[in-house]
């Protein structure tokens, strides 16, 4: 009998249901009535307070186009994984613990950057890990895409199409702040679907007076207004030069609410022009996964179940020159992948005369 448990973290995003269906129902077709899989409620969380359950075949069924994740989620910085904590828990033991008390043959883990460092530090630590890389930022190291960033790249663009239209009838500049804290590949990907004028990536600081240039210059060929697209991790030019305790200090004391009201701010010192905000915030990770997210995560979801059938532990499961291959956990944990300055999309949008205020 095989005993597989199964466990989402970090961040929701579309895609994890669809990758858990794969998973299961390729582990079910493989060993029949000799594996048992076991749903391990909200995370890490779930496997540390022992929160946890035997599944039935047919829980996985009608989960492919659900958008969240049918076993819960939540955020457990790995920071203190290894601190125990007011309440004395050991974390690290509570969950080998767990895991030897449900007898895991593996634990199927589906998260994004944070959620694989504890993965490979469980691997580490022993126990028979594989992960599948799911994340809106597109920033996991070790794979070409991850699920849940074309989904999510379905809703930023829809959000950018239907502010030119109201942009352009009241001839508005509008900032539309898209997820990406410390890579801009939904920002980057979205502005140049969405046609935005203004593209701003935290790999890329900012000068605030180039792209007031850029918006005056619009103005003078008769184009009343812009879209300036801006990732929520996008830093402006005096701040990387910062070190990072100074850049904390600068961004604990502004008062915006978040990075697109101030770039709205500085933007309407220096025009004239009318300007508006839009975050769509969490509406990018929620929703159905589209098609592609969806056979993506079922790609993922049975190769994982491959790895297991061949014994094949601490791996994840990436996205490379388009086929579907393993890559060693240790290669992944504690890596960002961030937008290259070489990227041909940059490249690309640059050559249509989209700005990316440097």
């Amino acid at each position: 009998m095989r005993k597989i448990g199964i466990l989402t973290s970090g961040g929701d995003c579309q895609g994890l249901n669809p990758a858990i269906r794969g998973v299961a129902k390729a582990l079910f077709d493989t060993f029949g009535k000799d594996v048992k899989i076991y749903g391990i409620k909200d995370g890490y969380k779930g496997l540390i307070d022992g929160e946890y359950e035997v599944m039935e075949k047919s829980a996985f069924s009608g989960i492919l186009t659900m958008g969240g994740t049918i076993l819960g989620t939540s955020r457990q910085p790995y920071k203190q994984m290894k601190i125990v904590g007011d309440d004395g828990v050991d974390k690290v033991k509570a969950m080998k613990k767990n895991y030897e008390q449900m007898g895991l043959d593996c634990l199927v883990i589906l998260g994004g950057n944070g959620t694989h460092k504890t993965a490979n530090l469980l691997s580490i630590e022993g126990l028979n890990i594989v992960t599948l890389p799911k994340t809106i930022d597109n920033d996991l190291w070790g794979t070409d895409v991850t699920f849940g960033f074309y989904s999510a790249l379905d809703v930023a663009t829809d959000v950018i199409d239907r502010l030119h239209t109201t942009a352009t009838s009241h001839g508005r500049i509008f900032v539309v702040e898209i997820m990406g804290h410390k890579a801009g590949w939904l920002n980057l990907y979205a502005g140049v679907a969405g046609g935005a004028d203004i593209i701003l990536i935290p790999e890329i600081p900012y000068d605030i007076d180039k792209i007031t240039d850029v918006i005056d210059n619009r103005t003078k060929e008769g184009k009343l207004f812009s879209i300036v697209a801006v990732a929520e991790g996008a830093l402006s030019l005096e701040e990387s030069k910062m070190s990072k305790k100074e850049f904390k200090a600068a961004r604990a004391e502004n008062s915006y609410f978040s990075i697109g009201y101030r770039v709205a701010e500085e933007i309407s010192k220096k025009t004239w022009h009318d300007v508006r905000v839009t975050v769509p915030g969490h509406i990018q990770r929620g929703g159905s996964p589209s098609p592609y997210d969806r056979v993506l995560s079922t790609m993922f979801g049975t190769k994982a179940a491959e790895l297991i059938k061949n014994e094949k532990y601490g791996y994840m499961v990436g996205m490379k020159n388009n086929d579907v291959v393993p890559v060693p956990l240790s290669e992944v944990a504690g890596k960002l992948k961030s937008v290259p300055m070489d990227c041909p999309v940059i490249a690309s949008a640059r050559s249509i005369g989209v700005s990316f205020g440097n």
